[in-house]
Order: C-alpha cells, then sequence, then structure tokens
C-alpha cells in the first residue's frame, strides 16, 4: 500500500480525445492523451475503428506506461477516441476504465466521459428492472445502457434520447465503426472543445479533446467549444451539430481555471493562465502581507504566486521544489521521517527560506493536512513567518459534477472558521481570496458564467446527495 493516500486536493474525473479521418488516428489519441494526463492518472485506454471493427485497448497505469509501439499498432484505423481517468464514480479499478465497448442493437459503440451523473443510481436501478446486466460501477455504463434501450430508430436520434435522460455533468465522446460523436451537457460543466487538422486526403481531420493543450501537441487548429446541450455528428459525410437539449443557466465548472486545467489551455474561451495570474492580483489587493518571499506550492500555486509578485512588488521564489517523478508505491525508512509523504513530493530550499518572511500561495485547502505538513516544512527550514494565501474561496460544500472532493464532514472550511484553520495548520496569517474576487479574476460574465457551489452551498441541479452536504462536526487534532 502507498505511504501517500489522497492528497489534500481535488481531482477530475478524466479526459478525453477523439480523432475522426486520420491514418494514425490512434498515435494522434495517444499524444493527445498524454497531454491530458494530468486529469486523470489511475487508468488510460483507447477505442480505433478501421471501419470495420472496433478496437479496444485500456490498462491501469500512466499513458506512456500503456501504449507502446507496439499496442498502438494493435489499434489501426482512421477513428478514435481516447480517455484518461480519476475515479470520482465507480471503483478504481479495470473493469472501470474507459472507453467503454459494447455491441448492442444500435452496432458497435465505444464511449468515454468526462463528468459526473447526479441521477445515475436512479438510471441504474430503472434499467436494471428492466433486464439490464451492468459489468461496471462507472456511471458511464449507463449512456450506453439508454443508447440501447432507445426506441429511436437511428443512432443519433437514440443517443439524443439518451442525453436528454441523463442529469449531471458530461462532456463525452462516442464513436461507431465510422462516426465520431461529441455531446456536452446542457449546463456546459466540463470543458470539451473541437479543432481541425490538414490531411492528404483533402477532407480535414476533426479532433475533439478536453483541453486545448492536446492541440498544440498534435498540430491541431482550435475551431471552438462545443457548446452546452449541443451534439456535434462527424462522418463522411462531414461535420453536423443539433441540439439535443435546450441549455439552461451555464454552469461551466469555475475550479478548471483555479486548479485543473494545464495553465496553457484556453477553457470556457479565456486562457487559464490569465485566470491565474489574475487570481493572485486580486488575492495581493485583497489580503496583502508584508513578507520577503512569495513562493508557491508546486505546481497548481506557481501561476497564481507570479501575479500575487507582480502586484504587491514583493520577489518570487520557487522557495520549494516538487520532485516529477514521483509513482504510487514507496519504500518507507524503518526509522520514522517525519512528513515523509509530502517530503517525497515537496522539498525546502532552505538557504532561500532562511531568515525569510514567507508568503505561501496555493489553489486550495480541503482537509488542511498537507497545508499543515507544508507550513511546517517551511518553518523546519527557517521561515521566520510563513503567511498562506489560498487563490480561491473556502470549500465548504462536495462536488457531484466530476469532483473527487471529500463529504462535508472531511472539508475543513464546512467546519472549521478561518482563524481556527489557520491555527491548525499552524501559518502566521491566512487568507481566502473572496468569491466576487474569483469571479473577476475569471472574467464572469464576459463568455460565461460558472458553477460556484463547492464554495456557496447552493448547486445548478436539483439532484445532489443531501448526506454528503449535511454538516458534520470534526476533529483535526
Amino acid at each position: 500500500m502507498s505511504i501517500i493516500e489522497k492528497s489534500d486536493k481535488f481531482h477530475d474525473e478524466c479526459g478525453v480525445m477523439a480523432v475522426h479521418g486520420h491514418p494514425e488516428a490512434s498515435k494522434l489519441a495517444y499524444l493527445g492523451l498524454y497531454a491530458l494526463q494530468h486529469r486523470g492518472q489511475e487508468s488510460a485506454g483507447i477505442a480505433s475503428s478501421d471501419l470495420g471493427r472496433l478496437h479496444n485497448i485500456k490498462a491501469m497505469g500512466l499513458v506512456a506506461d500503456i501504449f507502446t509501439e507496439d499496442v498502438l499498432g494493435r489499434l489501426p484505423g482512421s477513428l478514435a477516441i481516447g480517455h484518461t481517468r480519476y475515479s470520482t464514480t465507480g471503483d478504481s479499478a479495470l473493469l472501470n476504465a474507459q472507453p467503454i465497448r459494447v455491441e448492442c442493437n444500435k452496432g458497435a459503440i465505444a464511449l468515454a466521459h468526462n463528468g459526473n451523473l447526479v441521477n445515475a443510481h436512479l438510471l441504474r436501478r430503472q434499467l436494471e428492472q428492466n433486464g439490464s446486466i451492468f459489468q461496471t460501477t462507472s456511471d458511464t455504463e449507463v449512456v450506453v445502457h439508454l443508447i440501447a434501450q432507445s426506441k429511436e430508430q437511428t443512432l443519433p436520434d437514440a443517443i439524443a434520447d439518451a442525453l436528454r435522460q441523463i442529469e449531471g455533468a458530461f462532456s463525452l465522446v462516442l464513436m461507431t465503426r465510422d462516426r465520431v460523436f461529441a455531446a456536452r451537457d446542457p449546463h456546459g460543466f466540463r470543458p470539451l472543445s473541437m479543432a481541425t487538422m490538414p490531411n492528404a486526403s483533402g477532407k480535414p481531420t476533426i479532433v475533439f479533446a478536453s483541453e486545448t493543450c492536446a492541440f498544440d501537441l498534435i498540430g491541431a487548429h482550435y475551431e471552438r467549444d462545443v457548446q452546452p446541450g449541443e451534439f456535434v455528428v462527424v462522418g463522411n459525410e462531414g461535420v453536423h451539430s443539433r441540439i439535443f437539449a435546450a441549455p439552461r443557466q451555464q454552469s461551466s465548472c469555475i475550479f478548471e481555471h483555479v486548479y485543473f486545467s494545464r495553465p496553457d489551455s484556453v477553457i470556457f474561451g479565456r486562457p487559464v493562465q490569465e485566470s491565474r495570474e489574475a487570481l493572485g492580483r486580486e488575492l495581493a489587493r485583497e489580503v496583502p502581507v508584508e513578507a520577503d518571499l512569495v513562493v508557491p506550492v508546486p505546481d497548481s500555486g506557481v501561476t497564481a504566486a507570479i501575479g500575487y509578485s507582480n502586484e504587491s512588488g514583493i520577489p518570487f521564489s520557487f522557495g520549494l521544489i516538487r520532485n516529477h517523478y514521483v509513482g504510487r508505491t514507496f519504500i518507507e525508512p524503518e526509522q520514522r521521517v517525519r512528513d515523509f509523504g509530502v517530503r517525497l513530493k515537496l522539498n525546502p530550499v532552505q538557504h532561500l527560506l532562511k531568515g525569510k518572511r514567507v508568503v505561501l500561495i496555493d489553489d486550495s485547502i480541503v482537509r488542511g493536512t498537507t497545508s499543515r505538513k507544508i507550513v511546517r516544512m517551511v518553518r523546519d527550514a527557517g521561515a521566520t513567518e510563513v503567511h498562506m494565501r489560498i487563490s480561491c474561496p473556502p470549500t465548504i460544500s462536495p462536488c457531484f459534477y466530476g469532483v473527487d472532493t471529500p463529504s462535508k464532514r472531511h472539508l475543513i472550511a464546512a467546519n472549521k472558521s478561518v482563524e481556527q484553520i489557520r491555527e491548525y495548520i499552524g501559518a502566521d496569517s491566512l487568507a481566502y481570496l473572496s468569491l466576487e474576487g474569483l469571479k473577476r479574476a475569471c472574467a464572469e460574465g464576459k463568455k460565461v458564467t460558472y458553477c460556484t457551489a463547492c464554495y456557496t452551498g447552493k448547486y445548478p441541479t436539483s439532484l445532489v446527495d443531501v448526506e454528503e452536504i449535511e454538516p458534520a462536526p470534526i476533529s483535526l487534532k
């Protein structure tokens, strides 16, 4: 068993990728998933089509470890979809790895999904009562059964019928023998973008991905986002769009800009790098402090720390160095090393921190345990003061739309005041960015409106797990 348990961070469920009309579709999907690896490290899979049959390979582990040259050679064809997963619904096991491939009355289908369906349990119960037999514990399989049981005659109509029945967050890609489909839920919770790239056949290759950084790696040109409630069909006849459900109040996940997405991606029409620097500038204006150094908690705090440093005039320094080669299992020394798990990932630069008043910038505090260890490490390295600044508001409620947040009883900000959290983590001061500052930094209202339920407890859908949001005081001592 790994001595590093789930960290004091959020995790998104996955990243998805789709390619239509390229002789090396599976290799492009592989490269896209490589760029999306940060969205999920538990399992990965690619399905391809040679226009005759579907091929599917998936395994536990990282993209580069699974898809060697030989493995990609077993994924022929000009169509491919891919998936990299971090579990939020369903166990972390190979049976839940995606894409899911099935043969049903609508033909051969492969499906990959990013998000979380809040009515999956209800639909699953109904489907099982009607005779469906499930092979996984993932909510994604519900979509496949809804398609198979649809009374619509054509596959596009059956897909649209299925999508109208599911509630929650979904950006999904689906493939048949000769077509690729992409859809996004009516609230637009999760990102999904479309791009094109030239092809020797004369017809452009069409690509879909969770983030635009995947397009940069393969040389694809970003065209647009798949719109909330939109269903895009790509076949030999071209690209066709249809609206399967009327768009609702847009509720795109603001945490994509705070933490999830890579800084070099454009998410919901806005560069993530711009948002994160703006978060840091807002933070410096709202909660300034006298200090000698601005130090990010890498990697998620880096860009906000640059913004904080630029706005405050306090020098920026990499006072914590991250080990990027940390795997999942380690041999722990027999003699207990304090904070060993965190030290495997982060190490303080003592000559930079000694005798300094330090502002630590991070994107969030979830349970508080990791922040406590980091503050202690910085003090042990010789810092005279440690001031913690968080580039988003306190997280007081769990997410039900594809983010692996703990239940409310394990969210420290749901159970303790800011001063109590400060005392627990051992910082000289602690301050969070306001909700208004967060929205300003992410430019809400210009192109998009955001879901901020994790900071407010106000959910954009009526279906949520009530038991998960009931307050339950905890002791973290």
